[in-house]
């Protein structure tokens, strides 16, 4: 897969900085968290299929390049 935007590398971050931030959530403020979250994927989901329809790449392929590019800026070897 070619160059991933950054702007896309960011969005999955947030995303999934969202997503990390249910986790001992219940009732409302779940509810809330996970709306938050939803947008942050919708925004996610929509720039990468825009970057696939622009580019001609396979959309599939650009989700899973910037996963694995989130991926693996998040594991710091050091930390082990």
């Amino acid at each position: 897969m070619a160059d991933i935007p950054d702007e896309l590398i960011k969005l999955e971050r947030s995303a999934e900085e969202e997503r990390a931030r249910l986790a001992g959530l219940t009732g409302d403020e779940y509810d809330e968290q996970w709306r938050r979250w939803r947008t942050a994927s919708e925004a996610v989901q929509a720039a990468i299929t825009a970057h696939a329809e622009a580019t001609g790449a396979s959309r599939y392929e650009v989700e899973q390049a910037v996963k694995c590019a989130v991926r693996h800026a998040q594991e710091d070897p050091a930390v082990e």
